[in-house]
């Protein structure tokens, strides 16, 4: 892994800096004109994310020698919510392909594994998926039903995931399966499965609310063979290794509600100053301008709370309760920020032709996506508890 609690605060606002320039350009020439034809046609846009991984953006926190950017939290943070500023749904998608996928093999893969899958990942060559979720099984992970049975040299995988980012268009998934008996927290294991592999296919594509441009769908497993070089650590390890991909996972929405939340901000900004009523402009009504000054204080907590999170993940100590705070945090500002600015537009904010719709839209996925803002109180209130 990368020394990056070595790196200095002065270069990390330096690739922070470089990495905004360079998706600001990116996203004005390759995303903005695009943002309503995606939605309406919920289009997964495979060839931006193909581009994205030219520049580094697939394998932001992937160490050089595996073919990554070799960044740390910071810059991942800010690779994220530069995206979502412009359009959630791709900022989702890197998210979720970093984050989750990329992530685990990068966390509990061994070195064979990491050989193998981390360069396609990190080059965008490939696209990767992550399945935990199942269709009665969603906060309650530990009933999971689908199963890997041992079999010689290979597992066979048998069962149904579902609102899988990717679940239809992956290259590559990382599967939870119960290996044990249910409930148990050691009786479930973690498996590689490449697309392709007789008996694993994508099931039905989600008509969504929002997060329209990025993938989400069932993966289904029928007498899936897998290697059983596959395995990601050891059998039984599988839930708790997802646990801690899911306090990275935290940091990842708490990025995108906030990169959500400041495009929706701005949005606001620009509108308050441009439109005109009672011969002046509405930022100059306290009504307008008391609304933005607590949206912009709520989308600033949001930022500390998830530096915060992203300087203990650096710098590998304990982060569930603060990247809880953070996930928690800036989803529902994320929410309240988007209803805000409709509010600000008003009856321009309920059409298409203005962004806040869309921001709006997609800012609800934050306070379920990765565990619900009520598991979010449900983890800090416990480490709250702790002796």
């Amino acid at each position: 892994m990368n020394n990056i609690s070595e790196n200095t605060p002065e270069l990390i606002a330096e690739n922070c800096q470089m990495i905004k320039e360079m998706l600001r350009d990116f996203c004005e020439k390759e995303v903005r004109p695009n943002i309503m034809k995606w939605d309406e046609s919920q289009e997964f846009p495979i060839s931006l994310f193909k581009k994205l991984g030219e520049l580094g953006l697939m394998g932001v926190l992937v160490p050089h020698e595996y073919g990554g950017a070799g960044f740390g939290y910071h810059e991942y943070v800010t690779v994220v919510s530069e995206i979502a500023k412009v359009d959630g749904s791709i900022g989702l998608s890197v998210a979720a392909h970093n984050s989750l996928c990329t992530g685990h093999i990068m966390q509990f893969g061994n070195e064979e594994q990491k050989q193998r899958w981390l360069p396609k990942l990190a080059s965008g060559e490939w696209i990767g998926a992550w399945g935990l979720t199942e269709p009665n099984t969603g906060s309650d992970a530990g009933n999971m039903k689908t199963t890997a049975v041992k079999d010689g040299d290979h597992w066979v995988i048998n069962g149904t995931k579902n609102f899988i980012t990717h679940g239809i268009s992956g290259d590559v998934a990382v599967v939870m399966t119960r290996t044990g008996e249910v409930g148990d927290s050691h009786g479930m294991s973690a498996f590689v499965v490449e697309r392709g592999t007789p008996g694993f296919t994508g099931g039905k594509k989600e008509n969504k609310l929002g997060m329209r441009a990025s993938e989400t769908a069932e993966m289904i497993f029928d007498d899936c063979r897998v290697p059983a070089e596959n395995l990601l650590g050891e059998v039984g390890e599988g839930f708790v290794q997802a646990l801690k991909i899911l306090d990275g996972g935290r940091i990842s929405i708490a990025a995108l509600g906030l990169g959500i939340a400041q495009g929706a901000l701005d949005a606001a900004v620009a509108y308050a100053q441009e439109r005109q009523q009672f011969n002046q402009s509405i930022s100059k009504f306290q009504g307008i301008s008391f609304k933005i000054a607590d949206m912009a204080t709520q989308v600033m907590a949001s930022r500390l709370l998830i530096k915060e999170a992203a300087e203990l993940k650096n710098q590998g100590k304990k982060i569930n309760r603060e990247s809880a705070m953070a996930k928690l945090h800036s989803s529902e500002t994320a929410v309240s920020v988007a209803n805000d600015a409709v509010q600000i537009f008003g009856g321009y904010g309920y059409v298409k032709d203005f962004p806040v719709e869309k921001f709006y839209r997609d800012s609800k996925l934050c306070t379920i996506g990765e565990g619900t803002s009520e598991i979010q109180k449900l983890v800090i209130s416990r480490t709250l508890f702790e002796k």
